[in-house]
């Protein structure tokens, strides 16, 4: 069984697609790009590589997938681009490969629901089940935790990271780190609270809930500074079943960051 490439499209003798792939018309496969059973490339899509793509993939008509990056430092290392599995990604995104300032490798999880228009940059790190709304932006060098919903029209700016359970609002100019669980939106960008309605969708109990709450205000509302938090927030190990692994990934969120948080 041979892959379903339309005859119009262009697959280069140098890709590598499993046999139950579709490619639809005038779209461009290019060389060094491995494709995964399953998925489904649209109409006029262009991929270039070195990039590979997993399983179960939808990509919609007109992406751009495995350009160059847009960096000036750029020149022409063997860079990639890698796309995990079951991801959906919708008309007219662009995603680039890597630079060799980095790891060389921009990174796209499972089971993200990418909108039309998404920019992903250069060495961006997303990590899986995310939702990035429609014009959504992200700069080189951006992280991008698991679980997180990024609002339509939000630019992420460079080396800028996203905690896991995250929310930006609509609109959002975000330019510091938004650290796991929080709410952020507007210009400039502050934090109104917890991604609590994300979180029960996820099954946290009632429990572990109430402890993101105490941590947000030990964070944000009792005046603390930073290291006073986040020594309140270690004290809090051990105080909620299942809470420990809660308290560990803000905190390591908080040591990571080098952009500073937005409050």
């Amino acid at each position: 069984m041979a892959p379903n490439i339309h005859p119009t499209a262009l697959v280069s003798a140098g890709a590598e697609l499993e046999n139950t792939v579709t490619v639809g018309p005038y779209a461009v496969i290019g060389e060094g790009v491995r494709i995964g059973a399953g998925t489904t490339v649209g109409a006029h899509t262009v991929i270039e590589g070195p990039t590979t793509i997993g399983r179960d993939n939808r990509i919609f008509t007109h992406a751009a997938l495995g350009a160059a990056p847009q960096d000036m430092k750029y020149r022409g290392e063997p860079t990639q681009l890698h796309i995990g599995d079951h991801n959906t990604i919708r008309e007219f995104c662009t995603f680039n490969r890597g630079t060799a300032q980095d790891e060389g490798v921009t990174r796209i999880g499972d089971d993200n629901w990418i909108m039309a228009y998404v920019h992903i940059a250069h060495d961006v790190q997303v990590g899986s089940r995310t939702i990035l709304a429609n014009n959504a932006t992200l700069a080189g060098h951006v992280h991008i935790g698991d679980w997180v919903i990024v609002g339509g029209l939000t630019g992420v700016h460079q080396f800028c990271k996203v905690g896991a359970h995250a929310m930006t609002g609509f609109q959002s100019h975000v330019s510091q780190d938004v650290p796991p669980f929080m709410m952020a939106a507007g210009h400039p960008l502050s934090v109104a609270g917890v991604n609590v309605e994300g979180l029960r969708r996820r099954g946290f109990s009632k429990e572990r809930i109430a402890l993101v709450k105490q941590m947000h205000r030990l964070l944000y509302r009792d005046g603390l500074t930073l290291d006073n938090a986040k020594a309140a927030i270690a004290a809090l190990r051990g105080t909620v079943e299942g809470g420990d692994g809660d308290v560990d990934m803000l905190l390591d969120f908080l040591a990571a960051s080098t952009r500073g948080i937005a409050r």
